[in-house]
């Protein structure tokens, strides 16, 4: 883990121990025991045990740990019974008889972006738009900021668009991350001890005197735990957040109802988005399922060496205190900083890339919220991820769909795409998806033009969004999660490199599912690459290794498992005589083009002794059928090297395809001479 040990000599200077602070607290009577070995939500790992005893001892402390870990969290959880949960039904009723307070926001909204389009418009007209656009940033950033948390999260979703947004927008609202105005230290340190029902000197030995970032829901200080002199990070919900938030939304659901009754052009269900998003954002105000998101997000993504997650200590958590493992780290749109690390920006963009595709489509639990402010790169080279309030789902039925989708995508096989809208369910089963089809394939017709390099993750989700308007579809609260996840993740990508294609990068990535997973949807779309109109495509296998190898965890122990499997299986018969036919045509290839070669090889002179003046030589077929036999057998021949220099290639892979075709290779002649 990318931990600190020691506070840093500017932390240090800043903080004071609480000791020698005078603080307005109250004194509570009731504490809280404390568990040393339950702080960490994950112990880390005993020593090797070198006598059954010590095996047995230690497996006895993991047990306690882990005990006294689940007590800290119940405990925790105790803490945040009455946390705020989202409602709708409950905040109409709440503002609906608030007429003025409601009005009152209405125009502070209005007021305050409509005098800011109008600035736009007259900056257009007099021909000043690119002279006063840091001006703008500037007055948006602000805007956004007197405007609450609400707007600000929009503000961070804006910042990681280059393509949207120009420089001095970026630059500017990238500020919303983690530099907002801050409440006062009285009202969080207050906070602090009526949560957790300690005083502070009883649970920090210091504590940074102000808070060193905050965000749209809270603020975080730096402090040292008393018990243990771990550094930690302790974050403060903003008080009165909740009625801002909730008043919001109340305005943003009551226009999300408008667009449903009136505004046809949009098919997809608003209102079900916004409370997606909303449900979201509210359980981001319950601290205590933040830190059970973060020990769940570490279980499944931390197991790998350039992944941290830090662990959360559950004595110091409530509904609105966090405290987790202190990171030390750089904003990963901090390109000057890293780099001054001796780190590259673009191997730390490439691991947030492959985490979240192991997100998104392994395991479907995901970061909903992966701004610059949420990922660091720490001084180890590791990628941190903080923030985990606002996290999502991804069905299973899904992440196979989205899979298969690409390979419909990759084989241009749109009837196949938009039977897939079924699975993803974006379309109902009753919708007849044949008039869906032209359209798919009059835009990633042109789409495909473009090789993966070149294609760019927001022209084809802009593309196939032109498409989803035209036709009933409705698309799920969680797709559209995912599309913000890798807008963002692309736009963290361009930062880096503006030329840097999030596709290409998670190209391996799909390979390697489509070789090793054995999920039948997986299996059956690796099939439809692999074998067209009876013949197998050796170039789509020899591109598919290639790629794949380049992901880290590509086995070739496991390639072709799936593909196995439905050979050997009672179901395989026509894939097993497509193998057989195969077979015989491999068999040919490396049979005639050895010959080739050795005529090629021999002495002109001997060319005429030999085959009696035949200058064609012994094989008689066209010089455009010989070649083609010549490249089968090097792209036969290329996808063994392949295989064989992975690390953990065993050549028994092969040996079922081998008996099935060596089999039937001997017992079609005999079948063919009973029959004479």
């Amino acid at each position: 883990m990318a931990t600190v040990t020691q506070p840093c000599p500017s932390w240090t200077r800043g903080s004071v121990p609480l000791s020698k602070r005078v603080l307005p607290r109250r004194r509570f009577t009731t504490r809280l025991t404390t568990y040393p070995q339950a702080a960490l939500v994950q112990a880390p790992p005993p020593p090797p045990p070198s006598s059954p005893r010590d095996s047995s001892s230690s497996i006895q402390l993991l047990t306690l740990s882990r005990a006294n870990d689940l007590q800290a969290e119940a405990r925790a959880m105790a803490r945040a019974a009455n946390a705020t949960v989202y409602n709708p039904q409950l905040i109409a009723s709440m503002y609906g008889s608030q007429p003025i307070k409601v009005v009152r926001r209405t125009l502070q909204i209005l007021t305050a972006l409509g005098s800011f389009g109008l600035k736009l418009l007259l900056d257009q007209r007099n021909g000043a738009l690119d002279k006063n656009r840091r001006v703008r940033a500037v007055e948006l950033k602000d805007i956004f900021t007197k405007l609450g948390p609400t707007f600000v999260k929009l503000g961070q979703g804006l910042s990681t668009r280059p393509d949207i947004c120009p420089p001095e927008y970026l630059e500017e609202l990238s500020e919303l991350q983690d530099g907002l105005p801050t409440f006062p230290d009285e009202e969080a340190f207050a906070c602090i001890e009526r949560e957790l029902g300690l005083s502070l000197d009883s649970i920090f030995s210091s504590i940074s005197p102000s808070a060193v970032a905050a965000a749209s829901l809270g603020q975080v200080y730096k402090a040292q735990l008393k018990y243990s002199g771990k550094l930690v990070a302790v974050k403060v919900q903003r008080p009165g957040i909740e009625e801002a938030i909730g008043l919001d939304f109340y305005l943003i659901r009551g226009l999300g109802i408008f667009i449903n009754k009136y505004i046809d052009i949009i098919t997809s269900d608003v209102v079900a988005l916004i409370d997606e998003f909303a449900r979201r954002v509210f359980q981001e105000l319950n601290y205590v399922q933040e830190g059970q998101n973060a020990r769940r997000f570490k279980k499944l993504y931390a197991d790998k060496e350039d992944i941290c997650v830090p662990d959360v200590f559950w004595d110091y958590t409530s509904a609105k205190v966090l405290t987790m493992e202190w990171v030390e780290g750089v904003k990963l749109n901090e390109q000057e900083a890293i780099e001054r690390q001796g780190l590259k920006v673009l191997d730390l963009v490439n691991t947030g890339i492959q985490c979240s595709l192991r997100q998104l489509l392994e395991y479907g639990y995901f970061h909903a919220d992966p701004h610059p402010g949420n990922l660091l790169a720490t001084p180890e080279g590791k990628l941190a991820f903080l923030d985990f309030g606002m996290m999502s789902e991804t069905p299973e039925e899904a992440r196979s769909a989205i899979i298969g989708h690409v390979v419909h995508l990759v084989n241009r096989d749109y009837e196949a795409m938009a039977r897939d809208y079924y699975a993803l369910d974006f379309l109902s089963p009753d919708v007849d998806v044949s008039p869906i089809v032209p359209a798919l394939r009059d835009f990633f017709d042109d789409a495909l033009n473009y090789t993966v390099s070149e294609l760019n993750f927001k022209t084809l989700v802009d593309g196939l969004g032109n498409v989803l308007y035209q036709f009933p579809f409705n698309v799920p609260a969680y797709y559209a999660l995912i599309l913000r996840s890798l807008t963002v993740l692309e736009g963290l990508a361009l930062y880096a490199d503006p030329n840097f294609k999030v596709l290409a990068a998670s190209y391996p990535y799909f390979a390697k599912r489509l070789l090793t997973d054995p999920n039948p949807y997986l299996r059956d779309a690796l099939i439809e690459l692999l074998f067209q109109d009876g013949r197998f495509r050796w170039g789509r296998l020899e591109n598919l290794l290639a790629q794949g190898r380049m992901d880290r965890d590509f086995s070739a122990k496991e390639a072709l498992q799936p593909v196995l499997k439905v050979l050997l299986s009672p179901d395989g018969e026509e894939i097993r005589t497509l193998v057989i036919k195969e077979a015989v045509r491999v068999t040919e290839a490396f049979t005639l083009s050895t010959i080739s070669d050795t005529y090629k090889s021999v002495p002109d002179f001997m060319r005429v002794l030999v085959f009696n003046g035949n200058a064609n030589g012994p094989i008689i077929t066209s010089e455009t059928e010989m070649q083609n036999l010549i490249e089968l057998r090097d792209q036969v021949i290329r996808i063994w090297e392949l295989l064989r220099s992975s690390n953990d290639y065993d050549p028994d892979l092969l040996l079922p395809i081998l008996q099935i075709a060596g089999a039937n290779l001997i017992i079609e002649p005999i079948s063919s001479c009973k029959k004479m």
